[in-house]
């Protein structure tokens, strides 16, 4: 999800797209938010951890 969330910032900043800068901005944050509490031993969507 961050990788993902990383290219659609690319793509949106190259092309001037805002919708998909702005996609790209929240799924970053969800796959940072999700990374964050799967290292900490919370379970994420009924796993111990998350890649």
């Amino acid at each position: 999800m961050i990788v993902l969330g990383i290219i659609l910032l690319v793509v949106g900043l190259v092309t001037g797209i805002g919708i998909l800068w702005t996609i790209g901005v929240i799924l970053l944050v969800i796959g940072c938010i999700l990374w964050i509490l799967g290292s900490v031993g919370h379970a994420v969507g009924g796993r111990r951890h998350y890649w």
